[in-house]
């Protein structure tokens, strides 16, 4: 069973986990809204592997978060995957974040939809039926009162994430269902790698890019008067 250490950095959850197959080794966790990224992710790298008793070269592959998402996170979270992949000699495994975030929340009927928040009225989000088959394009949504109508004249719509908050006051058909407290975990993405591990779907290291869906914006501090 492949030993596999995993990274979520798509979203303000800094996330680490380290996987044997199927069973859970370790997992590193900041859920906390400050993008701790750069400061903690190394740190529970480091922290990680130490609960799991392995050394760097005891593992066989790298799973990253590759978004849509944070454009800085994605970035910081793929910089070291591709680090240790390149200093190891190990595969690169990509999970599409919303993908893992479905991937988190169970339910027996009803598409799921997982939701990132973006600017303004506006999140990424893909649509999943009840067996996390991807239904629905990934894609930038300008929420609005029209959003998602296909889905709500079938049955109950579970909207996932913290880009689903914003939509309460707009979105207000019955069917609707919001789970506010999903975010990306390194935890499922670890669990959709080792499959991925054994059907070897791996990223070229050199020249695999996080998947942004958006290009990243600057936005400048207004001149004072």
């Amino acid at each position: 069973m492949a030993r596999i250490i995993s990274l979520e950095t798509a979203s303000t959850n800094c996330s680490v986990s380290i996987y044997q197959g199927s069973e859970l080794l370790a997992i590193r966790e900041d859920p906390s809204p400050d993008y701790t990224h750069g400061e903690l992710l190394h740190v529970f790298m480091d922290e990680a592997m130490r609960e799991a008793g392995l050394h760097w070269a005891d593992l066989e592959a790298v799973a990253v978060s590759k978004g849509p998402g944070s454009y800085t996170g994605l970035r910081i979270g793929v910089a070291a995957a591709k680090g240790l992949c390149f200093a190891l000699g190990i595969p690169l495994i990509a999970v599409e974040t919303l993908r893992s975030m479905a991937f988190q929340f169970k339910e027996a009927e009803g598409v799921l939809i997982p939701m990132l928040d973006a600017r303004r009225m506006e999140a990424y989000v893909a649509v999943f039926d009840a067996d996390h088959k991807q239904i629905g394009p990934t894609r930038a949504e300008i929420i609005s009162v029209d959003s998602f109508s296909k889905w709500t004249s079938q049955g109950p719509v579970h909207l996932l994430g913290n880009g689903a908050e914003k939509c309460r006051e707009v979105l207000t058909h019955p069917n609707f269902h919001f789970h506010t407290s999903i975010l990306p975990g390194s935890r499922e993405v670890g669990l959709l790698a080792a499959d991925r591990f054994k059907k070897e779907r791996f990223e070229d290291v050199a020249y695999f890019e996080p998947f942004y869906l958006k290009d990243f914006i600057l936005q400048k501090k207004k001149q004072k008067d």
